[in-house]
């Protein structure tokens, strides 16, 4: 398994743009993702599983990856969140 956190640095959180757009990426990976805020966790895979963490500016999201894409998936997804949020 791997995991990492991200802190949220887009103004406005994960707004439904970039949560379309992750969820689009999760689905690309064999491996199963999860995403968590604090007592918070679902399926990044399901659009309203990742706005219903309502993670905002300066929160922090955790990503749990497992499964036999799981580096390649970590990697991207990482590079997702630098790039979009």
């Amino acid at each position: 398994m791997k995991e990492f956190s991200y802190t949220i640095k887009d103004a406005e959180g994960i707004h439904a743009r970039p949560a379309g757009e992750l969820v689009k990426l999760v689905k690309t990976y064999s491996s199963k993702v999860t995403i968590c805020k604090g007592e918070k966790s679902g399926v990044a895979s399901k659009i309203f599983a990742v706005m219903g963490l309502g993670a905002k500016q300066g929160e922090t999201v955790t990503f749990k990856i497992e499964g036999d894409d799981e580096e390649k998936a970590a990697v991207e997804l990482e590079k997702f969140m630098n790039e979009n949020l």
